[in-house]
């Protein structure tokens, strides 16, 4: 080599160039972008608030790295912000190709691995808390780690309820369909593949098809649903996306879930706020007592484990405090830098 590489440092590069730094995970698949630097958190009185002002301020910086070239349409983000009051550890702002979601199971794994294996807050052998703020509310995760290594997450998420079982619905070119709408700190529309004659399976093959259907089936539940709507905070009252219940590859697993979410996203684990929403279905059926778990695999077969381990009222609604488990792992730390005179410097998006 006639040349030797020197260290690249962002020290050389002219001041009116944009750095982000972030920290890159995966949860059963599912990616997570931490961002950790280059974004000037607001003063905000809650996480509702962060949110709001961060979609009003910065979103920018959700476009540059969410989408391609530094992303793609189904990357996933985030960004700790201050809690909702100084009992919580932080909050956290949930981000993906549309917007902003309310709750993210997948992203409350992925951060709480983060947190303990960058010693961010001092690791334990055994069960280590966190308390965190979400758009939805607070969530308990609790990080287990045996012998100096973390072997997974699990979390209680808000109460989750079930607002209708066999609704009924008409999608143009898919005729009648049959679903569930449920909340799991997000809403979502229940579609059980064995009531239906879709024409494809919940596998990767069927990856297009799936986004057409779940976002077909999408707009039409939020189109004619008039009950999609949180007791407490209304702007929590959407429909997030398209959940399909299906039978498991594996025999140890109970069922298959496959999300489209946002816009067209597909999600690649089982989707936390998504089993928790389905453990209020199951629960509502009388099919899933307290205690009792289910193991729910996603479209490349990473698994979730759910459970119920309470029962509770939120607001009018009967619900359950559902447990979620999974594992994340770290994937990359990352320094993106956005050029003033790209023309393509805020991203775009190209499926």
């Amino acid at each position: 080599m006639r040349i030797k590489l020197p260290v690249a440092r962002t020290d050389d590069l002219p001041a009116s160039w944009q750095t982000i730094k972030t920290i890159d995970l995966h949860t059963g698949g599912e990616p997570l972008r931490v961002i950790v630097g280059g974004l000037e958190m607001p003063q905000a009185e809650s996480v509702l608030e962060s949110r709001r002002m961060i979609r009003q301020q910065h979103d920018q910086v959700r476009r540059v790295l969410m989408f391609e070239p530094r992303g793609h349409a189904d990357m996933y983000g985030c960004v700790v912000v201050e809690p909702n009051d100084p009992q919580a550890d932080f909050g956290i702002v949930f981000m993906h190709n549309e917007g902003y979601s309310t709750m993210c199971g997948h992203a409350i794994i992925a951060i709480s691995t983060l947190v303990f294996q960058m010693k961010w807050k001092t690791p334990v052998e055994g069960d280590n808390e966190l308390l965190i703020d979400a758009p939805c509310g607070r969530i308990k995760s609790l990080t287990r780690i045996n012998n100096g290594h973390i072997t997974g997450v699990r979390f209680y998420c808000v109460p989750s309820f079930v607002v209708g079982l066999d609704r009924q619905v008409n999608v143009p070119g898919l005729g009648t369909v049959t679903y569930d709408l449920a909340y799991g700190g997000a809403f979502y529309a229940y579609v059980e593949m064995n009531r239906h004659d879709f024409g494809f399976e919940l596998s990767p093959a069927s990856f297009r098809e799936l986004i057409r259907c779940g976002m077909d089936i999408k707009r039409a539940v939020a189109g004619g649903d008039k009950e999609i709507a949180h007791p407490f905070e209304p702007e929590l009252s959407f429909l997030y996306g398209t959940i399909f219940i299906g039978d498991p590859a594996s025999k140890e697993n109970d069922s298959r879930n496959v999300c489209v979410f946002a816009d067209g996203e597909v999600d690649r684990c089982p989707t936390g706020s998504g089993v928790s929403g389905r453990m209020a279905i199951h629960h509502a059926r009388g099919e899933l007592r307290p205690g009792k778990t289910m193991q729910i695999e996603s479209i490349i077969d990473s698994v979730f484990t759910g459970s119920v381990v309470e029962v509770t009222r939120y607001g009018p609604w009967q619900a359950v405090i559902p447990e979620v488990a999974g594992t994340a792992h770290l994937t990359g730390m990352h320094t993106f830098i956005v050029d003033p005179d790209d023309p393509l410097r805020d991203g775009f998006i190209l499926r």
